[in-house]
């Protein structure tokens, strides 16, 4: 690239997450000029930690696997000696006992009475043979789940705790998110396993369903927050900038493209507007359309008000105990919260060093009491801690609460048509890309995420790339 500033592309990226920050990195490596806008006080998104009283709270269990191996070395390099290896331990509660995490067929039916066991294996049975004589489409989740394990296992197993964990009964989610989302509990593969401890075994070098309950994680002294920050300065350093603070108010779309982006700083008061030739959005699809101008056709807004984000509220507590609980995770069914973390067995660093930091997980809605964390609510959490024996009442020292209004897409029923829809008007902006999690509508860990972010800038530079041919042809 040339090096006066008039002539190096701009590129301004919308949202500070791993994705965000991850197309920052690649651009500004290859010397365009880059702003990422982010609206937080820090950069990480969903995948960070917030400190609170000198401890360190995660938004949830964010911690770096090794699966795509380029990322995982480039992110190590960054992390330097804040990085810390951790050994995957989670476990899920089921039937009154703890099981290891991802939870397999064997362990779940130990906890299913005998003859209702009968019954789910006989349902699970019908459902493999089915599909293989008489395929068929599902209309939504709950025939989703029902074509993979069939109808006793699915109101056993599947159907109470879906409802409870989206605010969805799983007849008005689409079939897209099981297809996308669960394992497959094969009848075949339960069969194999069975035959594997009579000595009847298949030949090495197949796929092991089991395979990642064994996994080295990576984490940091300081939580979550230690990658994004790294990534940031890395960003910074090499010329880049990384506006926090920062929130965006409107897109300048003309001929097609994207001409500008207007932002306003919270803690300023002021509004700035900059020019540029290219825009990766990691935003919310909703509030990208909202923010064009502009504005899109009616159509396209309307099937933005389609695309829905389930909230969550994590209660992070500073608790008067050594150890909590054992693992890094654990998953609960029938409680008000679905994981608690305890990240002090990752490496956490914890003051007072007899205490230590858990972070309990809710779904919820919009202003309703896990949001805003209403004394009820409370009540509610610390009596299942205490009947769960993670912790008592007189232990919590600390409570905070941290929100995000956008956690998870919602794959409702009906969904696919309003996402295309809008997904076909960015499209047709050409120097425009919306990716990640809240600006793709899907569930990226970080490497995918991170991943997804190096695809969206490596497009924006082959249209440069085609570009300069067409300047000098």
């Amino acid at each position: 690239m040339g090096t006066d500033e008039d002539t190096v592309p701009k590129v301004v990226i919308l949202g500070g997450g791993p994705c965000g920050l991850y197309a920052a990195r690649v651009l500004a490596k290859e010397g365009l000029r880059v702003t990422v806008v982010e609206k937080e006080d820090i950069p990480g998104g969903l995948a960070t930690s917030h400190n609170r009283g000198g401890n360190f709270y995660d938004l949830g269990v964010h911690m770096l696997h090794e699966f795509d191996q380029e990322i995982f070395e480039d992110i190590k390099e960054l992390m330097g000696g804040e990085r810390i290896e951790v050994q995957l331990d989670a476990k899920i509660r089921w039937a009154g006992s703890f099981y290891r995490y991802p939870l397999q067929f064997a362990d779940m039916i130990r906890g299913i009475p005998p003859l209702e066991l009968a019954q789910m294996v006989g349902g699970l049975f019908l459902a493999q043979i089915r599909e293989k004589v008489s395929p068929w489409d599902p209309a939504n989740a709950e025939e989703a789940l029902i074509q993979l394990y069939g109808n006793p296992l699915y109101r056993f197993f599947f159907k109470d705790f879906t409802e409870r964990y989206w605010g969805i009964p799983p007849h008005e989610l689409s079939a897209t998110f099981i297809k996308s989302k669960m394992p497959r509990l094969s009848a075949v593969d339960v069969f194999k396993k069975i035959l594997s401890k009579l000595g009847v075994k298949e030949k090495a070098g197949r796929a092991v369903e089991s395979a990642l309950l064994e996994e080295t994680l990576h984490y940091s002294r300081t939580g979550a927050e230690t990658m994004p920050r790294r990534i940031a300065a890395e960003v910074e350093r090499i010329g880049g900038r990384v506006l926090l603070n920062c929130s965006v108010s409107e897109l300048h779309v003309e001929n097609g493209r994207v001409g500008s982006v207007t932002f306003a700083c919270s803690k300023t008061g002021k509004i700035e507007r900059i020019d540029c030739d290219y825009c990766i959005s990691t935003i919310p699809v909703p509030k990208l359309v909202e923010s064009a101008r502009p504005r899109p056709p009616k159509e396209v807004q309307d099937s933005c008000d389609e695309l829905r984000y389930k909230p969550i509220a994590v209660y992070g507590l500073l608790v008067k105990k050594e150890k909590a609980i054992d693992g890094l995770y654990i998953y609960y069914r029938e409680r008000i919260f679905h994981r608690v973390g305890e990240p002090k067995n990752a490496g956490l660093t914890v003051n007072p060093p007899d205490h230590t930091v858990l972070i309990v997980e809710t779904t919820c809605e919009i202003d309703d009491g896990k949001w805003r964390g209403d004394d009820g609510v409370f009540e509610r959490i610390v009596s299942d801690l205490e009947a769960e024996r993670i912790c008592r009442r007189e232990d919590i020292v600390e409570k905070h609460l941290l929100r995000a209004a956008t956690g998870y897409p919602v794959f409702a029923l009906g969904f696919e048509p309003h996402l295309k829809r809008v997904q076909r008007y960015i499209d047709g902006v050409d120097n425009l890309f919306s990716t990640g999690r809240q600006g793709g509508f899907c569930y990226p860990n970080m490497h995918s995420a991170m991943r997804m972010g190096a695809n969206a800038a490596g497009r924006a530079l082959d249209l440069l790339k085609q570009k300069n041919r067409q300047g000098t042809e």
